[in-house]
Order: C-alpha cells, then structure tokens, then sequence
C-alpha cells in the first residue's frame, strides 16, 4: 500500500508537534513517516489468529496482602508534635476568608 503524506498533512503535523522545519526537515520528516506507515503495513500482513492478545510482554500478576495495621491509634502521640490542636486534629490558621 502506497502511503502518500501531504503537504497540508506534514503542516498540521507540524502544528500539533509545535515544530517549525525548513523543507529539507519536511522532506526529511515526510521520508521516515512514509517508512513508518510502510512497516505497519507489513506488520499487518502478518497472520496473528492464533495469537493470544496481550497488554505487557511479560505476564503480570497482582500480589495482594492482607490489610493488617500495625502502628495503631497514635493520635495522642502525633498531636502532641502539633502547635495547636482542636477535637482530634490539627489546627492552622485560616487561609480564606
């Protein structure tokens, strides 16, 4: 398949990458582009029935713990670092009016 890139489409590339190139660039850009597309469109011919999708190269696998706390109830430690504190909490001066 002939992929043929534009000039308005190497354009619009351009502005979306925020990327001002003289026309050697364009020329250049619009080669490797051509290239790119032709390879996917290789990699297309290629017969993948009986391949199994797959998100990662290497199979993943969640490892789950059981939720368990072991530092408890430290409330009363941790406040006793606080400047100020009011009904369990830190208190700090407003912000907004």
């Amino acid at each position: 398949m002939a992929n043929i890139i534009t000039d308005e489409t190497m354009e619009y590339v351009g502005i979306l990458a925020k990327l001002e190139l003289s026309p050697q660039e364009k020329e250049a850009a619009r080669q490797d582009m051509c290239r790119m597309l032709d390879y996917i469109d290789k990699l297309n011919e290629l017969d993948t029935s009986g391949v199994e999708p797959m998100s990662h190269v290497f199979p993943l696998e969640n490892v789950f713990r059981e939720d368990v706390v072991t530092n408890g109830d430290q409330r009363d430690t941790i406040l006793k670092n606080a400047p100020q504190h009011k009904d369990g909490a830190f208190q700090v001066p407003r912000t907004v009016e």
